[in-house]
């Protein structure tokens, strides 16, 4: 037996690929991207290592090409829910005695797989599946799943280094047990280092898992299913199980073993899972652990000492990078009247350089949103604000789905703060500006923190360190991330822990220790090396006379 101790020491941060024209990178990519184009996927469930193939289907579509079909998946179904569940309880006993130094040795090969051997693969699955461009790709699929994997083994260790302290005649311990029963992952689209993590975390923690993947991201999920395969992870770890959101989540939250839920998607969906565990709170073996990250209506807030081009960049990429389909993605900002001018200016030169269109053109800086339904919300906030009499679209407004789902990046501006695109999530490129008077910043503040019921991501832009202080301590519950100077998306594992508050979710923050820690129940062990023989205590001796 290897008694060694084992530590593994904070990692850095993948380096990110540029792809330029000519390198060997792009001509990876470009490759696997005609590989994955050429011909449908045909996706099975993955139960207890086995694939299962339903005959219930449904079809995968390229977002800027939706009569494109990636891919064809098999749904599961209430008999398929179930043998999910019992594989993974089947599995349960057996992986949480591995030792955790060879569940991080099995992360680690994942990472390292995706890091090369299939990083343009999963790139261009991500790109064709979800709408990404090679960079946001690049900096999703392969940098930030590389990341969650290689900080992920840092945090274990540093959990499991944390001991009690020992008294004389007593060992304490602590021990980090794997929760008793499965965790019930639930993954968006917009990320597939989101869907990596929300299994990952709880596996590499000793937990099997049922996941119920988004039927938008099928195509990068089921990769990301067969590199776990081949790195070792054994088989009922993980259980994939695409089909009915509804059904799958009737099953799986109304059963006695179900230890934790691992989300990320709306707020709407979360209530509703955290009201269907509260009305089975009965039927459980234990207080199901309930981990979320839902939406957002991310600000940006400029002080008149803010510079225009550093505020207009930040317009521009943190509210139309991925066509605004990011939790963290800009969607309301305040800005100064004496400075709105230059801003407007410096912005719509921006604006008219982008091109929107297929992700494998490398020149488009958006793409195709995610689907028709997106689609379809997403112009209907644009056409609210064409019929509003206090609003005026500034820019874009515009929307085309005959082939794809493209919607241009659209600028609303705003006289009254409480409009309804300053207020409502939209998840789409639409950023909506409120303009105020120059000497009514505190006011403002105010403003910005009482206006919407999520609190994910902010940021403030200000030349003044005594306003950048000032900001950031009257929204200290407006946001789980908060930037200085720079747009409100883009955190990256190890250097800005994410998640929000308020009705943005649980705030554990994903890529870091404190969302790890939530994947055990930890035990207290302790051990008297020679018992008292005696019930009495010193105290009760009687008195000398």
């Amino acid at each position: 037996m290897n008694n060694a101790i084992f530590t593994y020491g904070m990692p850095a941060n993948e380096p990110v690929k540029t792809y330029v024209p000519g390198s060997r990178d792009r001509k990876n990519l470009q490759a696997a991207i005609e590989e994955l184009s050429s011909q449908p996927t045909e996706i099975p469930l993955i139960i207890g290592g086995r694939e299962v193939f339903t005959g219930d289907t449904g079809k995968v579509v390229m977002p800027h090409n939706h009569k494109h079909v990636l891919a064809t998946y098999h749904k599961a179904g209430e008999a398929e829910v179930q043998a999910a569940i019992d594989a993974a309880m089947d599995a349960h006993q057996a992986w949480a005695e591995v030792s955790w130094v060879e569940r991080v040795s099995v992360t680690l090969k994942i990472a390292e797989l995706i890091a090369g051997k299939y990083r343009y693969l999963l790139n261009a699955a991500t790109m064709l599946g979800q709408g990404k461009s090679a960079f946001q790709a690049e900096i999703d699929a392969a940098c930030e799943t590389v990341d969650f994997l290689r900080f992920n083994a840092h945090y274990i260790s540093e959990i499991y280094d944390d001991q009690p302290i020992q008294e004389k005649g007593t060992i304490n311990r602590l021990e980090y047990r794997p929760l008793e029963g499965f965790v019930f992952a639930i993954t968006p689209f917009n990320f597939t280092a989101i869907a990596a993590n929300l299994n990952l975390a709880p596996v590499l923690m000793g937990n099997t898992v049922v996941w119920k993947p988004a039927s938008t991201s099928l195509l990068s999920n089921y990769l990301l299913m067969k590199i776990y395969k081949e790195a070792g992870l054994p088989d009922g770890v993980i259980n994939f199980i695409p089909g009915s959101g509804a059904m799958i989540g009737k099953e799986v939250l109304a059963h006695r073993d179900l230890a934790g839920v691992h989300f990320t998607g709306s707020t709407e969906t979360f209530n509703q899972i955290w009201k269907q565990v509260a009305e089975n709170l009965g039927r459980f073996k234990s207080y199901p652990k309930l981990v979320g990250e839902t939406g957002g209506k991310d600000f940006i807030v400029v002080h008149p000492s803010a510079e225009v081009e550093p505020v207009a960049t930040a317009f521009v990429r943190g509210a139309f990078e991925y066509q605004g389909q990011k939790c963290s993605a800009a969607s309301r900002a305040y800005v100064p009247k004496g400075r709105w001018p230059e801003i407007k200016e410096a912005m719509v030169n921006m604006l008219s350089e982008i091109k929107v269109g297929k992700p494998t053109d490398f020149t488009n800086f958006m793409n195709a949103v995610i689907d028709e339904k997106s689609f379809n919300n997403i112009m209907s906030y644009i056409q609210h604000a064409k019929d509003a009499p206090d609003a005026e679209i500034i820019f874009g407004g515009a929307g085309d789905m005959s082939e794809g789902y493209f919607v241009e990046p659209t600028v609303i501006v705003t006289t009254n703060p409480h409009f309804k695109t300053m207020e409502e999530e939209i998840f789409g490129p639409v950023l909506t500006i409120y303009i105020y008077e120059d000497d009514q910043y505190d006011e403002l503040l105010k403003l910005v923190d009482n206006t919407s019921p999520y609190a994910l991501t902010g940021s403030v832009f200000a030349a003044d360190r005594e306003v950048l202080a000032r900001t950031c301590r009257v929204l200290r519950y407006a946001a789980g991330n908060f930037y200085y100077n720079d747009k409100p998306t883009g955190a990256v594992v190890g250097q800005q822990p994410f998640g929000g508050a308020r009705m943005s979710g649980t705030n554990d923050k994903a890529g870091s220790h404190m969302n790890l820690i939530r994947w055990t129940s930890p035990r207290t062990i302790k051990e008297t090396l020679v018992p008292p023989s005696d019930y009495k205590y010193p105290f009760m001796r009687p008195e000398c006379h």
